[in-house]
């Protein structure tokens, strides 16, 4: 399996499981276990989990979880001025905390590469205007928090 299918799948399964969390009150090691064990890479109630690279969901749950106070304020920082993060629906809250981390804490996965994932994912969950919610909020954050990989691109202010 190629590795950024196996990423792709652990973004999905993250997503699902900070969602489930924030839903059930379940702690971060109660939810890790639950979907290692009975979501990720299975069929449940005919819906088909893809497989997922076990070390990047837990890195990524993990780090939702215990950089969330340094995260939220980030994605209320770039989200619409009135629409703060606790306004969200959870779903999408998830989305955003998930890709947010990655932007923030995961210097080893390419800015445009998380963006784009993220984006798919909300595809995933929505057909509507969410999905450029997502790629407008989560440029916005890497764009403060890691603006040298944006340097001299269209719309970065530099040529």
């Amino acid at each position: 399996m190629a590795k950024s299918i196996a990423r792709s799948g652990a973004r999905l399964a993250v997503v699902q499981a900070l969602y489930e969390m924030e839903i059930s009150g379940k702690g971060v090691i109660e939810a890790m276990a639950e979907f290692e064990t009975f979501w990720i890479g299975r069929t449940v109630e005919g819906i088909e989990h893809p497989p997922a690279e076990t070390a990047f969901f837990r890195d990524l749950l993990r780090g939702v979880v215990e950089e969330q106070r340094a995260i939220d304020p980030q994605l209320d920082g770039a989200l619409a001025q009135g629409w703060p993060l606790k306004r969200i629906e959870a779903v999408l809250r998830a989305i955003l905390r998930a890709g947010a981390y990655e932007l923030m804490y995961r210097r080893d996965v390419p800015a445009r590469a998380a963006i784009s994932e993220y984006v798919d994912v909300a595809y995933s969950f929505y057909g509507g205007d969410e999905p450029g919610m997502v790629n407008a909020v989560l440029d916005k954050i890497a764009r403060e928090v890691r603006g040298a990989e944006f340097a001299g691109l269209p719309g970065s202010g530099k040529a």
